[in-house]
């Protein structure tokens, strides 16, 4: 990527960071910590990803969790090849549409309780991580994980708020039985930590010796698996012992779109990366002069309301859909989509839009290999239930089912859902240039647009491309934007039919990571200003 390091358009942010042996990019100082030394201790971009998404469970549980879900994208330096791993979890065997429907009481599936959840998928992506590409023992890259757990660390002001935020909602809507380990965790004393306030996660810390002393092999079939199973059954889940028993992550074929000569890499569905994908194949029929303009932010939305209106109709578990998701990177797709988008806003169905709770990182060695990894527990902690005595929060990425039979995304028995996480990665002449990623529900493929258009087509280097002001599409047609947004870009957009709004909440707009590799190898990485971004490197 061509890019000035002397250009800084947002001069009030950081520069990006430069290394050589390696580098670790993440929302957390611990969980970046923890990265780099793996790479010390002899490790590979692997090994630090798996030290970094374990210590993430501990040191920001109210995003992700030991019962989350991850997808990676993995470039390995002696294959010389991209890999696509999807360990998002599916639904009990027993889960029918019928039963579904009865349990939930209404027309949608519910946020919390045992429904929502499905097979956590974290735990098996880390050791199939490691078994695959790393060099170290997995309870050596758990190490770290371990230690903050046990012996504590301080909290951030931005984990601080959220945990204090979502000790508050909880205390509104969480009742019952299933719920109250929760609060016997996360908040004893009934109320969220104080920044500066230590943290110490005592099952926690069991729990993850109990993964990495077995190779994940307790998570799935062994004395945690009892543990989940006894809590399911004691408080209405549907959980057989073969559901994880017979549960793998899933290596697959990453998606790919050349855009402008560079080719973006997506997870295919079930996640929404496609999204993203489809969306530049649509924005690669224009041309934009430069980012600061009406025209640019016109076509960009644009493209991005269409990416999503095909997207949602059809991405679910891929043996479900009724399309084949290649078709959206056809050439002739873009081409056929952007002859429809005119100078005036126009209209598409909207989607409800959830509060979501997902940690990206990603890692880079000297040897070249880099990894772009996501995790969550989709909102917040999850459903609100932990197993009793672990210290596992279980996701709730069943919430995305419908209830509709007649809709592709449809609850049914052993199915993956829609899923929102994606890791992104950028090649060119199939070689590595990085990985990049900016998590946040929905937001996510949006994030991905923005940060990849910034890159190619305005030549920011990763801190100018994650600190430039965002946008969002939601749920009942608004654009939201950073309050760093232009005024008169915002009044051009809104005279064109955009229902144009400043949002006073950064949450609304992601939090990403990106790592660059250097033709002579140097490593250039940008974190997020919209959180405790960090980079730690050596």
């Amino acid at each position: 990527m061509n890019y000035d390091p002397l250009y800084n358009p947002y001069p009030s942010r950081r520069a990006p960071i430069y290394a050589h042996k390696g580098m670790v990019c993440s929302s957390s100082p611990q969980a970046s910590a923890a990265g780099i030394d793996a790479i010390r201790q002899g490790g590979n971009a692997m090994d630090a990803a798996v030290a970094a998404a374990a210590a993430m469970t501990v040191v920001e549980p109210t995003a992700n969790g030991i019962g989350s879900d991850a997808f990676a994208l993995i470039w390995s330096g002696k294959d010389r090849r991209l890999y696509g791993l999807n360990a998002s979890g599916w639904s009990p065997r027993a889960l029918t549409i019928e039963k579904a429907a009865a349990a939930a009481g209404g027309s949608s599936m519910p946020s919390n309780g045992w429904l929502p959840t499905m097979t956590p998928g974290a735990p098996k992506a880390w050791a199939a991580i490691s078994e695959r590409f790393g060099r170290l023992p997995l309870i050596d890259s758990l190490a770290p994980a371990i230690e903050y757990a046990r012996g504590g660390y301080p909290a951030t002001a931005g984990l601080a708020r959220a945990w204090s935020g979502a000790a508050k909602r909880y205390a509104r809507i969480l009742n019952g039985p299933e719920f109250r380990e929760w609060f016997r965790v996360f908040a004893p004393d009934g109320k969220g930590p104080a920044p500066g306030q230590m943290i110490r996660l005592p099952d926690h810390a069991r729990t993850l010796e109990m993964i990495g002393e077995s190779n994940a092999r307790a998570f799935y079939d062994g004395e945690l698996t009892d543990a989940i199973l006894k809590d399911s059954a004691e408080f209405g889940g549907l959980y057989e012992r073969a559901d994880f028993s017979e549960y793998e992550a899933r290596w697959v074929e990453p998606a790919r779109l050349n855009y402008r000569g560079y080719e973006v890499c997506e997870i295919p569905p079930n996640g929404q990366g496609i999204i993203a994908l489809m969306a530049l194949n649509i924005m690669k029929e224009f041309t934009f002069a430069r980012r600061e303009s009406a025209d640019s932010f016109h076509l960009q939305w644009e493209s991005m309301k269409t990416a999503f209106a095909d997207g949602l109709a059809s991405i679910t578990d891929p043996s479900c859909m009724r399309v084949d998701y290649r078709q959206y990177l056809d050439p002739s797709y873009g081409s056929s989509r952007a002859g429809e988008i005119g100078y005036a806003a126009m209209n598409r169905q909207p989607i409800q839009l959830p509060v979501s709770g997902t940690v990206y990182f990603c890692t880079a060695d000297g040897d070249g290999n880099m990894v772009s990894f996501i995790q969550s527990n989709y909102q917040g902690f999850g459903s609100g239930v932990v197993v009793r005595g672990t210290g596992i929060s279980m996701q709730n990425r069943g919430h995305d089912f419908s209830l509709d039979p007649s809709r592709p995304n449809r609850v049914g028995p052993r199915k993956k859902t829609y899923h929102t996480i994606i890791p992104g990665f950028i090649m060119k002449d199939g070689e590595p240039v990085g990985p990049f990623g900016v998590m946040g529900g929905y937001m996510q493929p949006q994030g991905h647009v923005q940060v990849a258009s910034n890159l190619i087509d305005y030549g920011m280097n990763p801190q100018q491309s994650l600190d430039a002001p965002r946008w969002q599409w939601t749920r009942d047609g608004r654009m939201l934007i950073e309050q760093s947004f232009s005024n008169d870009i915002a009044r051009q957009l809104a005279e064109r039919g955009h229902r144009v709004e400043v949002s006073l909440y950064g949450g609304d707009f992601g939090r990403g990571q990106i790592i660059l590799r250097a033709p002579d190898g140097t490593l250039v990485g940008g974190t997020e200003p919209r959180c405790d971004g960090n980079i730690a490197c050596i």
